[in-house]
């Protein structure tokens, strides 16, 4: 379907397809990106809850903070799909995600 003029856009609010948002790249709308540090999350799992696109991943991947607690979890985000919203760590207790400048290759 080739969209030309305004009125051949589906209308807002509407999902035509759902679950299609693994399909597409959000990268390219971020102006920052979220940076977990794996020694203060405390694996509450309030980021994976909030996060809209599901750019939050648990991964069954033990860590071992620097004082020798052990998580069984571990916490990444895929970036490819994270647009850069900063809810993760608008909403992290610990504040264990900063939100920092992307950086724009130019080639």
């Amino acid at each position: 379907m080739k969209l030309e003029k305004w009125s051949d856009f589906p209308l807002g609010g509407i999902i035509k397809d759902p679950g299609n948002s693994i399909e597409n790249d959000m990268s390219g709308w971020r102006s920052e990106r979220p940076i977990i540090d794996l020694e203060k999350c405390v694996r509450c799992r309030i980021c994976w809850t909030y996060c809209p696109e599901g750019a939050i991943l648990e991964l069954d991947k033990e860590y071992k903070t620097s004082s020798g607690r052990v998580y069984k979890v571990t916490y990444a985000v895929d970036y490819q799909h994270c647009k850069g919203c900063g809810i993760c760590a608008n909403e992290c207790p610990v504040k264990a995600i900063q939100m920092v400048p992307e950086e724009v290759s130019i080639k």
